[in-house]
Formats: structure tokens, C-alpha cells, sequence
């Protein structure tokens, strides 16, 4: 390497653990953010995504399916109640075990390749729903998709936090969560022209793209540097910022962070707040994420809306939300590097709350004459009810869950993803990404699976409501325990956890 070129790195290396950053420093780091070529890193970040769109495809799969299994013909296809519940939920099992097995992987096999690998559970289980014939089937085909699913959540958003600069890491940070919802919204407007089976086989195709373009793809420099592979990883460097910049100041900072931290975290240092704190604040934000209610509106969203008889028939309704989280989603994607991650996730759950206590006291207050709810009991049966004259009234369910969709997607969709990938000690990233997984989709499977059993009790208000207080809590967890990340390098973040001192943060 050139000397000239490693005299202002090793400044710029030892100023990030500086407590007050020199203004030449800054200078520095704004016209290196400058000069560096994005296209090859952009490119990087949709190979790894399409796994997401996959996965967003696989988790909505029940909405346009289990109407229409309600009244199969064939009897081995046909969905009661107790099936259903199964059908909707078990995908949310399968993506916990992903999420455990990704402890593994991603430390031994790579960000990279656990992306990969997750293609193999996905197409084997598209391709037995697609040709399923009987439930059986139909539950092992979520379960893989599942796995597939709970393997990349884990993996995305670590590789893509890996592979960023801090100039587009809140960007790129939001495609995962962006593509899973254009995955949604795919299934939704397929769901109009094609049947269950050829969903199924459309489910294909991104799995395949995506195996195909990460073969080409380098890992991150972060992994390889933590397996002792120096070349490799500046070779991965190059290629993601360009080889006429200044790219070799960027891997002796990131050298020099992996230096300080051991291969393996051991159970001593889980005691220690820098390991702890951020895992905790991880852990918490998907917990809180999925009691928010977002997987059960979107397994559910044609029953639901079937249910209180929205002024559209379901499946456009489910096709419009979608499209409305997808713009919101590409809102927080351009905001968030400009308004910071904590103020998105302030309106987003303010919003959320709003719209689930909407939901609840509408269909607890409007009479089943007029919201067409009928005795407001059943999710499932009410496929065959007969159709009920329309009210305008009944605009307030669709448009309370797009507002909720929407505030959902502008900040505790995406941000709890990248935030998950920034604040977690490299030396714990592995483990600790899968174990967030884990809890988030345990969480989501005890949702879905109870869901229709709490509408069937107590009626559909009692979810919405407690979503709403869920929100709420929301709120509160985001001003006491979440740090601002905005235009931090993952090693200013780690140094903020180190220390506990916030002029690492400025």
C-alpha cells in the first residue's frame, strides 16, 4: 500500500474513538463518502434482498389462499377453522427455527451463503404447496418457506449493514423491509388473476434470481476479517467502493475495530453492558414489533376485511394496502438518513396507535347492521355469508388499516431491522441477530395461531385494542432505551455501547 495513502488513515482510524472528531477528520470522512461508487454496492444489496421479496411473498401467502380453500371441492384441501389458524401461523414457526439455525450459520458459514443456502428450504417449499394434495403438504410447504424466511431476516440485514457506508446505511438499511413488502403486494395482485397453486410457482422465481446473482456477489469484509482472511476482505472492499478511491483508510478502521474484539462472545462477557444493552434493545424492539399485531393483520387481511365488510370486495382491498405500505415504506427509506431513525419511529408508532384504536371502538360501537360484522364472532366462516348492502361507513376499517400499514411501515418495519444490524457488537452479530429472529416469529407464531381463537371468543375488537396498547408501550421503549444511529459508522456505534459516553454519537 501506498505510504502517503496509510498516513491519514491511521489518523482518521484512531479519530473515530476520539471523544471530539477533528474538523479536518470530518472533512475527510464527507469527501470519502463523496467519491465512492455506489453502483457495485447497490448491486450487492438487491442480489441479497431478493430473499426478502421471497420471504414477504411467502409470509401473505394465506390471505388470497385460505378463502379460497374454505370451500375447496376436495375435502383433504378444505380448510376449517383449526386448519386455517395452522396454515396462517406455522410459517411464523418455521421462521423462529431459521432464526436459530442462523446463530450458526452466520458465523460459520457467512452472511453471504446463509442468504444463500436459505434458497434450498424455499424452493422445496413453494414447490410442495404448489402441488399439494392435502393439508399436510400445504403446512410442511409454509414451514420450509418459514425457514427460509428466518434464515435471510437474520442474515439481510447483517450483510447489508456489513457491506455499507454510513452515507446510504439507512437507505439500503430499508430495502430488506421494502422488498419484503413489494413481496406482499406481488402475492396480493397475483392473487387477482392466478390461483393457489400458481402462487406458489411465482414463488420460484425470486428464490432462483436471487442464488443466481449472489454467486457473483462478495462477502463482507467484517466476516472475512473475523476468519483471519485480510486479502479477501480488502478485495471485497474494493469492489463495493471502487478501486479510485480511498477505500483502504475504510478497511484499516474496520481492521482495527475486528482487532479489538474477540472470534466468539463467551458467557463472562454477556455480563458486560456493551454486549448486553444492545442485544436487550434489539431483542425488545421485535418483540414489541410483532405484538403490535402486524403479522395477524397481514396473514388475515381478506378475512378481516371480509369481516367488516369494507366498501371494496377483499382481495382489492388487501391488493391497496399493500400498495400503500410499499410508499411508505420508500418514504423511510429516503428519511431516514435525513430525519434520523428515532423521530420515524416516534411518528410510526403514534400513527399505529391511532389507527388500531379506530379499528377497535369502530367495531365494538358500529352495529352489526351497518358495519355487516354479523354477530362479529368468525373470521372464517363468513366467507360464505351472504353479501350485505354497502355503507360508506365501512370506509373507516380500510382506511384505519392503511394508516396502520402505513405508519408501520414508515419506521417499526424497516428500522427495527437496520437498528438490529448497527447496534449488535460484531462479536455477538451472529448470534445475537438469530436470537432476535427467534423471539420476533415465537412471538408471531403465538399471535397468528391465537388470533382467530380470541375473534372467536371475544370478537375482533379485543385484538385491535390490545395492539393499541401495545403501540403505546411503543413509544415509551423508543425514548428511554433506543440510541439515534443516523450518519454513525458501526464502529462509532460500538464505541457509543463501550463506553456509555454520547459525544461518540455526535
Amino acid at each position: 500500500m501506498d505510504p502517503s495513502a496509510r498516513e491519514p488513515l491511521v489518523r482518521k482510524t484512531s479519530s473515530s474513538y476520539r471523544t471530539f472528531p477533528k474538523s479536518a477528520d470530518k472533512r475527510l470522512d464527507k469527501e470519502y463518502l463523496r467519491s465512492l461508487h455506489n453502483k457495485p454496492l447497490y448491486l450487492a444489496v438487491f442480489a441479497a434482498v431478493l430473499g426478502n421479496f421471497s420471504f414477504g411473498f411467502a409470509l401473505v401467502y394465506p390471505s388470497p389462499v385460505i378463502p379460497a380453500l374454505e370451500g375447496h371441492p376436495d375435502p383433504a384441501l378444505r380448510l376449517d377453522q383449526h386448519t386455517a389458524s395452522w396454515f396462517g401461523s406455522v410459517f411464523t414457526l418455521g421462521a423462529a427455527v431459521g432464526g436459530l439455525s442462523a446463530m450458526l450459520l452466520n458465523d460459520r458459514l457467512g452472511r453471504k451463503l446463509s442468504i444463500m443456502f436459505s434458497a434450498l428450504p424455499s424452493a422445496v417449499g413453494y414447490a410442495l404447496m404448489a402441488s399439494a394434495q392435502g393439508i399436510g403438504m400445504l403446512l410442511l410447504g409454509r414451514v420450509l418457506t418459514g425457514y427460509a424466511g428466518g434464515v435471510t431476516s437474520a442474515s439481510i440485514p447483517v450483510y447489508i449493514s456489513e457491506i455499507s457506508h454510513p452515507g446510504v446505511r439507512g437507505m439500503l438499511g430499508a430495502c430488506p423491509q421494502m422488498m419484503a413488502v413489494l413481496g406482499s403486494l406481488v402475492l396480493y395482485a397475483l392473487g387477482l388473476v392466478l390461483n393457489w397453486r400458481w402462487l406458489a410457482v411465482a414463488g420460484e422465481v425470486p428464490v432462483l434470481a436471487m442464488i443466481v446473482l449472489l454467486c457473483f456477489m462478495p462477502n463482507s469484509p467484517r466476516f472475512l476479517l473475523s476468519q483471519g482472511k485480510d486479502e479477501a476482505a480488502l478485495g471485497s472492499l474494493c469492489w463495493l467502493r471502487g478501486k479510485d478511491t480511498h477505500y483502504a483508510q475504510e478497511y484499516e478502521q474496520i481492521k482495527d475495530s475486528v482487532r479489538k474484539q474477540s472470534r466468539r462472545v463467551s458467557c463472562a462477557e454477556i455480563k458486560d453492558p456493551f454486549t448486553y444493552k444492545p442485544i436487550l434493545i434489539a431483542v425488545g424492539m421485535r418483540f414489541l414489533q410483532q405484538l403490535s399485531g402486524v403479522t395477524c393483520v397481514l396473514v388475515y387481511l381478506q378475512s378481516i376485511f371480509k369481516k367488516t365488510s369494507v366498501i371494496l370486495q377483499p382481495e382489492y382491498d388487501a391488493a391497496l394496502v399493500g400498495l400503500v405500505r410499499l410508499f411508505s415504506v420508500a418514504i423511510a427509506a429516503v428519511s431516514m438518513d435525513k430525519a434520523g431513525r428515532k423521530i420515524l419511529l416516534f411518528v410510526s408508532a403514534g400513527v399505529m396507535l391511532a389507527s388500531n384504536l379506530t379499528m377497535g371502538l369502530y367495531i365494538h360501537f358500529v352495529p352489526a347492521s351497518q358495519n355487516g360484522t354479523i354477530a362479529n364472532k368468525t373470521l372464517v366462516s363468513s366467507a360464505n355469508l351472504p353479501a350485505e348492502p354497502t355503507n360508506y361507513i365501512t370506509l373507516i376499517p380500510l382506511l384505519a388499516t392503511m394508516f396502520f400499514i402505513m405508519g408501520y411501515a414508515m419506521g417499526w418495519g424497516p428500522i427495527t431491522w437496520l437498528l438490529m444490524s448497527e447496534i449488535l457488537p460484531l462479536k455477538a452479530r451472529g448470534v445475537a441477530s438469530g436470537l432476535c429472529v427467534v423471539v420476533s416469529w415465537l412471538t408471531a407464531f403465538t399471535l397468528t395461531q391465537f388470533f382467530l381463537r380470541v375473534v372467536e371468543a371475544f370478537g375482533l375488537e379485543v385484538p385491535f385494542l390490545f395492539f393499541a396498547v401495545i403501540c403505546a408501550g411503543n413509544i415509551l421503549f423508543t425514548g428511554c432505551c433506543v440510541p439515534e444511529t443516523k450518519g454513525r459508522s458501526l464502529e462509532q456505534i460500538e464505541a457509543f455501547f463501550r463506553t456509555g459516553r454520547r459525544s461518540f454519537m455526535r
